[in-house]
């Protein structure tokens, strides 16, 4: 009910209308490049704490690295997607996004409609989720023990699952064509970690019995 009351909501289908056709174009943020290295910064800097948990796999790390740097050079330094969207529907006149909310922030004024409200609160939350995530795993394996207390007594992979409501936040706050083709991606692959990681554990005392009781996201 509340989920389809939000996809059509006016705000909602214009916000979607307007990244689509490029009609965003004169309201978007460009070239504050300090925002942009900030942003990557600390983004980036969630991927060091998976080294905790198991090897590397730096293949998946740079397809998740430059997602993130693509998607704030976009969002933040030079709109590629939106403007390529507004040359190809004459000019992006069409529909035109509301915002309800603005922030002033590092010398830039960022406009948020009700979908960008929304996807940045997805993006808080799965920030949270991380941050607890790794700090009781970091915990857990100084003590060199199977952690399945706190938050991991609601999920095996709560960090993933911040991951993936990062992603969805920011699918639904700035859906751009590099957003719509990665997301699907990145979502597939944080679920196969998610597996792969569980067949690793299984070899742990105590961890067959915490996957029967303890889903593998939600």
């Amino acid at each position: 009910m509340f989920l389809s009351m939000f996809l059509f909501h006016e705000n909602v289908s214009d916000h979607f209308r307007a990244h689509f056709t490029g009609a965003i174009e004169d309201d978007i943020i460009k070239g504050e490049w300090h925002v942009v290295l900030i942003n990557i910064v600390i983004f980036l800097s969630f991927l060091v704490p998976l080294s905790f948990r198991r090897k590397i796999d730096w293949k998946e790390y740079s397809i998740v690295a430059a997602f993130i740097v693509s998607l704030f050079v976009e969002m933040y330094g030079i709109p590629l997607t939106v403007l390529f969207a507004s040359g190809a529907v004459g000019g992006g006149t069409g529909v035109r996004a509301s915002t309800v909310l603005s922030v002033d922030l590092l010398g830039v004024t960022f406009g948020f409609t009700i979908p960008m409200i929304y996807g940045t609160l997805m993006m808080v939350l799965g920030t949270a989720l991380i941050v607890i995530g790794w700090v009781s795993l970091y915990l857990g394996m100084k003590r060199k023990l199977l952690v399945t207390d706190g938050i991991y007594s609601i999920s095996r992979n709560p960090q993933y699952v911040g991951f993936i409501l990062i992603i969805l936040g920011w699918l639904i706050g700035w859906p751009t064509i590099l957003v719509v083709i990665f997301a699907p991606l990145l979502v597939f692959m944080y679920i196969r970690l998610c597996v792969v990681e569980g067949r690793e554990l299984e070899r742990l005392e105590g961890y067959e019995e915490y996957s029967k009781t303890t889903p593998l996201l939600i």
